[in-house]
């Protein structure tokens, strides 16, 4: 019998290839969006399948939000569980900066989407959170595990932590339901996630392919001369979110880190795009600073290794040429 998933954000990075992976599974899905930061285009293939359902709604929308309630209420009974993967979030680093934009979707939509989660008797959810809630101090010898205490900047140093300080708040909701008895569910810390349907290119692997491929070089900023990450296939990230929603053990309301351990530095990611574009001399430029951007951001997955069978499969070379080769 095919399970009911219901997501949020589904036109989203994250969304919308869940959407995908789930449906040639043979289950339900029903997902919506409201397009702050997506496009219909990524789900252009699933529309019209039995299986998938859009709705263009808003996660803050009271009305809109009760329509959606009460068509999973309907599907429910030919389906054997319930499961709500919350992928809304204001993500783009334009927008970090801007409180009321964070809060009112990372926060108030989070915690709304989780209160119908329960009101349906949904058996799980998913609760998708980030990694930037390490903030400063994001690597170790092993690299920061969830236990680990956080330090964060603070709006003396910039607004920017305001949307970790969201996602940290969701992680509290999440833990609560569980133990109370709610709900079985989790977050996910993700690292930095990448794909080739990526449309937007202000994230930092679209970035540097579009400017590499339109300009033969890029313009980065001068965090970019020390700063190094890990960069998680958008596949690997679906993996996770599926793996953790079929380990009911793993569903106790706590924190999983998903991400490689295979750290680069983001001059090195540039000579890495431009040899898989055939750029032998990329010419590199700096210009504006980010307040509040760690040196490294280096994430221990023990964790979800230990409770999980999920591992990492997509190496970042091979992310890199599927990225050009839908570029081309």
């Amino acid at each position: 019998m095919k399970k009911l998933y219901v997501i949020s954000g589904v036109t989203g990075m994250t969304g919308n290839e869940l959407a995908r992976k789930l449906t040639a599974s043979g289950n339900r899905v029903v997902g919506f969006d409201n397009f702050f930061a997506s496009s219909l285009r990524t789900v252009e293939d699933l529309l019209g399948k039995e299986l998938f359902t859009f709705h263009e709604y808003d996660l803050n929308n009271a009305p809109q939000m009760e329509e959606l309630k009460q068509e999973v209420l309907r599907i429910q009974p030919e389906c054997e569980r319930t499961i709500y993967i919350n992928c809304a979030a204001v993500v783009h680093t334009e927008h970090f900066y801007y409180v009321n934009r964070t809060f009112e979707t990372n926060v108030l939509g989070m915690k709304s989407f989780l209160e119908q989660a329960i009101t349906v008797h949904a058996d799980t959810y998913i609760n998708c959170s980030t990694s930037e809630v390490y903030s400063m101090n994001s690597w170790g010898e092993n690299g920061v595990s969830e236990s680990d205490y956080i330090t964060m900047a603070n709006a003396e140093h910039s607004q920017r932590t305001s949307y970790a300080t969201g996602k940290l708040l969701t992680e509290f909701f999440m833990k609560d339901a569980v133990m109370e008895g709610l709900i079985k569910g989790c977050s996910i810390r993700f690292a930095n996630v990448y794909s080739k349907n990526e449309l937007y290119p202000k994230h930092i692997i679209p970035h540097i392919l579009t400017e590499l491929r339109t300009k033969g070089g890029v313009e980065l900023l001068e965090n970019s001369k020390k700063n190094y990450r890990t960069f998680l296939h958008n596949e690997d990230s679906c993996a996770a979110v599926i793996e953790l929603a079929e380990t009911p053990e793993a569903l106790d309301g706590s924190v999983y880190n998903v991400a490689t351990d295979e750290e680069i530095s983001i001059i090195d990611l540039v000579h890495l795009c431009a040899r898989k574009l055939g750029i032998s001399d990329p010419v590199i430029t700096f210009k504006g600073y980010r307040e509040s951007d760690p040196v490294r951001r280096l994430l221990n997955t023990d964790k979800i290794r230990r409770r999980t069978a999920w591992r990492p499969r997509i190496r970042l070379e091979e992310g890199i040429e599927m990225c050009v080769k839908e570029m081309r």
